[in-house]
């Protein structure tokens, strides 16, 4: 990657762009459904009276576990989440109900706040005496972070300042607390988001005090003398850890720029990762940049399912050894994948970037929406690429992270699809959507996609500025899109000498109703895993586009491993999918092992009989939205 020092790429807020089509329809259920059943559910758990100041302290509802904690800590990020997807959900469909749900938390918050800017509800109303007794594993400022994001959201989708002024408060009350001058804190959360956070807050209320410290807490972790052993030796705890015994579990072993192995629990790593790459943009760092640079190749090399899932242990929630992908067992939690989404793009604030863009695209369409069904009342919390049929969709979690992570990753779909810098607009996904636009060089203009993306690879992108004006538009071109054809106007464009690292930028001065046409062949294909991952030997996968397919059972019976891929999908046929929004299903020729003849003998020499079917694949993304039964995405080869 080459770095361009000034030229930094920022996403458009939310309201900035309006989304339809297949995303649309994903947002649809979200404002429809999801928005609701999350706080329905966070009341349901006893969360309201955790924040409420009027009513008596609950107490330990959830009981303290092994780590010396509890879920119950957390819930102050639950709630800041619920809120930022009902921001976003209001913003595209007005709901006064929920608008007002959301205020009452938010007065709560506000009556809670202590008089200094300190707010976390576990610890003013449960465990006072436990206040930044262990940063490791509280996640006190975790949930700072996702309440400060949930602030900037509602802010931005409503206008209403008080809870981004509640949490401006927190974060001034950080600011002062936490850093290197007298008689503050060096120390960091265990669990990563606040930095991330701070950032965000920064770009909307222009205070650089956030910034700073967004970036002490990044350039803090890991540094010796180590804080969590610091942390735990004065308060009598073994240095070690009660709930992981590394250091590696929350990617404090070292100092980040010296890490070059991603390792530990998957979402704090993404988490860091994205605030790692803020920071480079904001402060044109190269020493994060090339830092990431390593630690992005080390997991998406060696670390990463097809589907863009990660992490896949369910002991620590992450990481283990490379090229350990085990299927049926993959944990791969959708926080995760929402995850690597938010640190792809943001590996794209120093400039378009096809690797990185590829990559973000595969996690969102394969490893995180998998995680909401297509109703959106339902939930996945661990994604495994292979099923018996007894792996299905939940209604609720002790731990609720996923159900609002994904949600509000959907309904901010429009800040990922779009990039700008001082002249330039970067589409990094294609969706059925409208920007408005304002460069910093004054160019001011809409850019409107017409896509049926990704059942279609037909992108129609209309520009009209205001006034004719000079920028760029930059358009990413997949790596799997061998043979993709572009014009503008009508013209064709040589996409071979005009690509820049998987990006074809066409600068020129825009007039109102130019046009750019953009055809990406969606041809399946399939893939094999490295020779390394054992547990895919012999086998491979289908993809069509970004999308990863699988076999269900209700498609093809029971004992999906008898069924033999045929090599070359030349004879493969795609049908719409009945109920399934417009979904494109895969049908072929595939050969099926039979036992009819085997007998009653458990091993033999001889090989089992075969017989022609047709196998019908269908995105793994959709997978247990219509009947439950078994799901395999690595076929077996005849």
């Amino acid at each position: 990657m080459t770095i361009a020092p000034n030229r930094q790429f920022r996403p458009l807020p939310v309201p900035s762009v309006t989304v339809g089509g297949y995303w649309g329809d994903w947002q649809e259920a979200v404002c429809d459904h999801t928005a609701a059943i999350l706080l329905d559910r966070c009341v349901a758990a006893g969360m309201l009276d955790q924040i409420n100041p009027d009513v008596p302290s609950p107490g330990i509802v959830i009981p303290i576990l092994h780590w010396l904690g509890t879920p119950q800590m957390f819930w102050d990020s639950d709630l800041g989440k619920s809120i930022e997807t009902i921001a976003y959900s209001l913003y595209r469909k007005p709901n006064p109900e929920l608008e007002a749900r959301a205020d009452a938390i938010i007065d709560m918050y506000e009556k809670l706040q202590d008089p200094d800017g300190y707010l976390s509800s576990f610890f003013q109303r449960i465990k006072p005496e436990w206040k930044w007794t262990n940063l490791r594993d509280f996640h006190e400022l975790y949930c700072a972070g996702h309440m400060i994001e949930g602030a900037v959201a509602y802010y931005q989708a409503t206008g209403k300042r008080k809870f981004l002024d509640v949490m401006s408060r927190m974060a001034d009350y950080c600011v002062k607390k936490f850093g290197r001058g007298p008689g503050q804190v060096r120390g960091y959360c265990g669990h990563e988001e606040i930095e991330l956070a701070l950032v965000r807050l920064a770009r909307v209320t222009g205070k650089q005090d956030y910034m700073d410290l967004a970036k002490f807490f990044v350039d803090e972790r890991g540094q010796e003398p180590h804080f969590f052993i610091e942390e735990a030796l004065a308060q009598n705890r073994d240095p070690k850890g009660v709930q992981k015994n590394t250091l590696e579990y929350n990617q404090s072993h070292l100092p980040v720029r010296e890490q070059t192995k991603v390792v530990g629990h998957a979402v704090r790593a993404m988490y860091l990762y994205s605030a790692m790459a803020d920071l480079a943009t904001e402060y044109n760092d190269d020493s994060l940049t090339s830092a990431l640079e390593t630690l992005w190749a080390d997991l998406t090399q060696k670390q990463m399912y097809i589907t863009g899932g990660i992490g896949p242990a369910e002991a620590n929630e992450g990481f283990t050894d490379y090229y350990d992908l085990p299927n049926d067992t993959a944990y791969a939690e959708t926080c995760a994948s929402v995850g690597l989404v938010f640190w792809a793009s943001r590996m794209l604030g120093r400039g378009p970037n096809r690797r990185y863009a590829d990559t973000m695209e595969q996690a969102l369409y394969n490893g995180a929406i998998t995680g909401l069904s297509t109703d959106g009342k339902t939930f996945f919390y661990d994604n495994p690429l292979e099923s018996t049929g007894k792996h299905h969709r939940w209604t609720w979690h002790p731990c609720p992270c996923c159900p609002p992570n994904i949600a509000r990753l959907v309904t901010s779909l429009g800040s990922y699809i779009y990039a700008v810098a001082d002249d330039e607009v970067a589409v990094h996904l294609y969706a059925e959507s409208e920007a408005r636009i304002d460069l910093a060089n004054g160019a001011k203009f809409t850019l409107t996609q017409h896509t049926n993306y990704p059942w279609s690879g037909n992108i129609d992108i209309r520009v009209e500025p205001e006034t004719a004006a000079r920028f760029a538009v930059s358009l990413r071109i997949p790596a799997w899109a061998h043979g993709a054809k572009l014009a503008v106007n009508g013209e064709a464009q040589d996409i071979a000498t005009a690509t820049t690292d998987g990006y074809v930028r066409i600068e020129r001065e825009w007039k109102k109703g130019d046009t750019i046409s953009l055809d990406l062949p969606l041809e399946p294909r399939t893939l094999r895993a490295h020779p390394s991952v054992r547990h895919d030997a012999g086998r491979v996968a289908v993809m069509r586009g970004p999308l990863v397919y699988c076999l269900e059972g209700i498609d093809n019976g029971a004992g999906l491993n008898s069924i033999l891929l045929q090599r070359g999908l030349g004879q493969s046929q795609t049908a719409t999918i009945p109920n399934l929004r417009g979904a494109i299903a895969i049908d072929i020729p595939v050969l099926r092992e039979t036992a009819e003849n085997w007998g009653d003998d458990l091993y033999s020499d001889k090989a089992p009989a075969t017989e022609p079917e047709k196998a019908r694949l269908v995105p793994y993304h959709l997978w247990d939205n219509r009947e439950p039964g078994e799901m395999l995405v690595w076929l077996r080869q005849s």
